[in-house]
């Protein structure tokens, strides 16, 4: 599957945000899906994932309470709300594929097979 990220942009703090993640191919409904961030001189980290049907999603705690993850199998659309934007939240933000079929996302960069190109948010304090 290939995947692209968008909706990134240079906001102030306390302001929202939605990035999407467009899924090319019939086959998007097979994988579960995440988001993860990397800020410059930091290692990639998880930020939140979702199962194949959505019923089950997960978060990084500095996260959890502002940000939700969503899908849109028919579209094969993947999105990630922010909400209440802080500095620390600056990264190039990551859409990633997990094709392990688990009834739980994986919270591991490692455990993901395809990833998007990453979409920059700025956000100014």
């Amino acid at each position: 599957v290939q995947l692209q990220a968008s909706g990134g942009g240079l906001v102030q703090a306390g302001v929202s945000l939605r990035l999407s993640c467009a899924a090319a191919g019939r086959t998007f409904t097979l994988y579960n899906m995440g988001w993860f961030r990397q800020a410059p001189g930091k290692e990639r980290e998880f930020v939140a994932a979702i199962t194949r049907g959505g019923g089950t999603k997960s978060y990084a705690d500095a996260v959890k309470g502002r940000f939700t993850i969503s899908r849109n199998n028919g579209i094969n659309m993947l999105y990630l709300q922010m909400t209440s934007l802080k500095f620390e939240d600056t990264a190039v933000y990551y859409c990633a594929a997990d094709r392990s079929r688990t009834t739980r996302p994986h919270r591991d960069a490692h455990d993901y097979d395809f990833w998007g190109q990453g979409t920059q948010v700025t956000v100014s304090s």
